[in-house]
């Protein structure tokens, strides 16, 4: 088909062009036409990237074509971003509806899905660190959206620094990497890792190291991992299609930073060590904060830097097909999560109906026993049937064992009631469902021939134990006087984000609206993460 051949570069390019032309027109127009362009734009940007995709699968998209790549991981990421940018500005349109600034906003989403579409896209250095700064500075005039709000200001301007210093960091990786490959094609880069992924005798140079250790650094600001997370929870300020735009397609480009460099990242051990100490003790600590908060905008702000951070463990760990399995299914839930936070009410007044019960300490070890031979059986039968290298990795079976004993265990609720057998059936259902998605994607995303080490999967395995005491003690043992203790930690977010914004202000002082001073700052913005 030459003359798909042909035209790819200029359908690659027309996603972002029909974005970015959507935004120019949004913001000249009144708002009823403002509103109708912007679904217009957005709905033909899904369009093309479900045609991509399509074109990619049948193999009629060459690669690196014009200075974009058109992998799977690529096209993916792209009908992903377009797909949640319809889905915003659809909702948006009723939402907004009589606030002075739509036009403002209905810009805004477009210019950052097409920036977002640009990095997701490009082959080339500078062009994906231009388009990540892009999306950084569109985000924060919509974090900004209402501009009279200490905390949306407070947040906007740590997002604001802590954007930048994630941006240094790419930008000198970048750079280290230029210098030793003499090549700016990303492509080229990461090929260059590919090919030696199944060699032992390879070691990187001191350039190569530091390079993915900035790539990691960058990788975990962006994603607001812990103690850098106090922003993303400040920002449900902002109005909520903007949170669903920022945790459904914006966030995730933190891990699609790591999925992209993750050859590179798996041949660095202390690349690899970093992701999994900071992400994975963060990722502990934000759910079990989240189980604290009132709030379901905040409860989902908390979710997303847990979510993140498992996300970037198990690129680490090398199992990037599960990760990018996680990013698809964590964008499209939190994306539909915030904007149907509007029912939180009413699912409040169904749960306080039908409280839960607290299970027996021999509901918990028949649960347990149940979820662990279903998970073996599934294991062994499952073995035989596909060749999913994940199915060495322990860590990942050892966290659904532990979700199916919490699931087994906690049915004798008024909401949870159902048959052994019911909750039998739907355990097996989640884990077939997990190794047939996880198959799926490792069949398209290229293999990386890495072999999971038993110390990092033991490091895993025992932060998932540690995460479920944790929920056993906050759920079912707030009697003990260290489930109190705990209580209380998780309810003060451990002070982490105090510390980090006393500190930030100190660095670089902001007048926020209201004239709030930096020593009223602790009794204004003490509430901002309840």
């Amino acid at each position: 088909m030459k003359w798909i051949e042909t035209l790819s570069p200029w359908l690659l390019a027309l996603v972002p062009i029909l974005l970015a032309l959507g935004a120019a027109g949004s913001a000249r127009q009144p708002r009823e036409r403002a509103w109708r362009t912007a679904q217009v734009t957005t709905l033909g940007g899904l369009g093309v990237s479900a045609l991509l995709l399509a074109l990619g699968a049948a193999g009629w998209l060459p690669a690196g074509e014009g200075g974009w790549q058109t992998a799977p991981l690529q096209l993916i990421m792209l009908l992903l971003a377009n797909f949640i940018a319809f889905v915003v500005v659809r909702y948006s349109a009723t939402y907004l509806q009589g606030e002075p600034r739509q036009t403002r906003f209905v810009a805004l989403v477009q210019a950052v899905f097409a920036a977002v579409s640009v990095a997701v896209l490009s082959d080339h250095l500078a062009l994906f660190l231009l388009a990540w700064f892009a999306i950084s500075l569109a985000m924060h005039q919509l974090l900004m959206f209402y501009p009279d709000r200490p905390r949306a200001a407070l947040a906007a301007h740590k997002k604001f620094l802590f954007a930048r210093a994630a941006e240094l960091c790419a930008l000198t990786a970048f750079v280290l990497l230029y210098l030793h490959h003499d090549s700016a094609r990303i492509s080229v880069i990461v090929g260059a890792y590919s090919d030696i992924q199944a060699s032992d005798d390879v070691a990187l140079s001191f350039t190569e190291q530091a390079a993915a250790c900035l790539l990691a650094l960058a990788a975990l600001i962006k994603c607001a991992q812990l103690p850098l997370h106090g922003w993303l929870i400040q920002v449900v300020e902002a109005p909520t299609p903007v949170s669903a735009t920022l945790h459904g397609g914006v966030i995730n480009l933190g891990g699609y930073l790591l999925l992209l460099f993750s050859p590179l990242l798996l041949q660095s051990a202390p690349a690899q060590a970093l992701v999994l100490v900071v992400a994975g003790l963060g990722s502990v600590l934000s759910a079990l904060v989240m189980m604290t908060r009132i709030s379901i905008k905040v409860r989902l702000a908390w979710s997303t830097s847990a979510q993140m951070g498992l996300m970037l463990v198990e690129i680490a760990l090398g199992l990037v097909e599960l990760a990018l399995l996680h990013l698809l299914a964590h964008s499209c839930y939190k994306a539909y999560a915030f904007l149907g936070s509007g029912e939180a009410v009413e699912q409040d007044l169904l749960r306080r109906r039908a409280p839960g019960r607290s299970p027996s300490w021999g509901q918990w070890l028949s649960a347990g026993l149940l979820s662990t031979a279903l998970v073996v059986g599934l294991v062994m039968l499952t073995r035989g049937v596909t060749e999913a290298p994940a199915l060495a990795a322990i860590s990942p079976w050892v966290l659904l064992t532990l979700a199916l004993t919490v699931l087994l265990a906690e049915r004798g609720g008024e909401r949870t009631r159902g048959g052994l057998v019911g909750f039998l059936g739907l355990a097996a259902l989640v884990v077939l469902a997990y190794v047939g998605l996880k198959s799926l994607f490792a069949a398209l995303l290229p293999a990386t021939g890495h072999t999971v080490s038993p110390w990092a999967d033991l490091w895993v395995s025992a932060l998932f134990l540690l995460l479920f005491a944790g929920y056993w003690l906050k759920r079912h043992g707030l009697h003990y006087p260290a489930s109190q203790t705990l209580n209380r930690y998780c309810y003060a977010g451990f002070y982490l984000d105090e510390w980090v914004t006393r500190n930030t202000l100190k660095l670089w002082p902001h007048e926020l609206p209201g004239r709030i001073k930096a020593k009223q700052l602790h009794t204004a913005f003490r509430g901002s993460s309840l």
